[in-house]
């Protein structure tokens, strides 16, 4: 529980924040991939969202 309540207390992500996980985003992957991991990444989010969309619907077997 103790880990939830600092968690409750740092608020939000402010810019300098975002600066530091940039910055070791491009140091963990490089420059050059980092718009790769977003493409990949994007891809995987519009496929999730795809999949709850769907219905399920059962396959209709076609009579020969």
């Amino acid at each position: 529980m103790q880990s939830i309540d600092r968690l409750a207390f740092m608020g939000p992500l402010g810019v300098p924040e975002l600066l530091i996980i940039l910055a070791v985003a491009v140091l963990l992957f490089g420059g050059r991939k980092i718009p790769e991991v977003a493409k990949g990444l994007g891809e995987g989010i519009k496929n999730f969202k795809n999949a709850l969309k769907s219905e399920d619907k059962p396959e209709e077997k076609k009579q020969a």
